[in-house]
């Protein structure tokens, strides 16, 4: 039975001053058994948490009273087990770090595709979908005939922009990541440097895994996610993955070829290659 409810959520609001917010937070997360993190900056919320259904729903109903989040919408999805070991509030320059000043999607942002609508948009030749996510996040799983930046950190996407997009031809672009935060800003910066018709898939990758049903979906492999669970997949369903020891890349659960960015190997199947 799976009795534990996941909670992903943002929203892009001006807080004048978060630090004066992280202890009630953080205190009626604990007063609720609810753990995960949340990530407060001047630009608004951004969080994953988890616990009794009851008590998630209680923390959500609690920031819903604040007026600058009275309109928070969430990702919902559900597990066996306690995916966080703890509760942390943390205060951030940014909720997600592209490290560029100015960029506010909040003054314009892409347009939002629903899941049901994303396919068409794979399937159109004069659109170039980009993978916003991390190498270690696409390499276990993404969007099939997708673009994929090869980066490290979501702050090096601006330079991969600059170099890939040619403003000039005013291409259309359509950008995805995990919950759809990370799009929020890169579909922004694409605006600011002129671009035009500019998409984003709503609700990001486990939005589509939630709606799209798997004989109908476009989607290959695993999506990693920042907790214990590691990797869903169609239903946001757990998909056996674990930690590479030595880089922390994720490894599929019945792999046993070891990690394939650094090389390494578990201690049972480095002890057999060596045997």
């Amino acid at each position: 039975m799976q009795d534990i409810l996941i909670a992903t959520f943002y929203r892009f609001t001006h807080l004048e001053d978060p630090a004066s917010m992280r202890r009630d937070i953080e205190a009626t997360c604990l007063e609720h058994d609810v753990r995960g993190t949340i990530l407060l900056a001047g630009e608004g919320i951004n969080a994953t948490i988890a616990g009794p259904r009851g008590g998630v729903l209680s923390v959500l109903e609690h920031l819903k009273k604040d007026p600058r989040f009275a309109a928070l919408t969430w990702q919902e999805s559900n597990a066996n087990e306690q995916p966080f070991q703890r509760m942390r509030v943390r205060l951030k320059k940014e909720i997600v770090t592209l490290g560029l000043p100015g960029i506010d999607p909040r003054r314009s942002v892409g347009t939002y595709v629903e899941p049901e609508d994303w396919n068409r948009l794979l399937d159109d030749p004069d659109v170039i979908v980009v993978d916003t996510r991390n190498d270690y996040e696409v390499a276990i799983g993404t969007f099939e005939d997708s673009v994929n930046p090869d980066i490290d950190s979501f702050g090096e996407l601006t330079t991969w922009i600059d170099e890939h997009i040619e403003v000039g031809r005013q291409p259309k672009v359509a950008m995805f990541c995990t919950g759809g935060i990370r799009c929020e800003k890169s579909t922004a910066l694409l605006k600011e440097r002129g671009i035009e018709d500019v998409y984003h898939l709503h609700g990001g990758i486990l939005n589509y895994l939630r709606r799209i049903p798997r004989e109908e979906s476009r989607w290959q492999g695993a999506c990693f996610v920042f907790d214990e669970r590691i990797a869903v997949g169609h239903g946001l369903e757990v998909v056996e993955h674990r930690l590479c020891p030595s880089c922390q890349y994720p490894i599929p659960g019945d792999s046993d070829s070891g990690c394939t960015n650094c090389a390494s190997t578990d201690p049972v199947t480095r002890a057999l290659d060596e045997g």
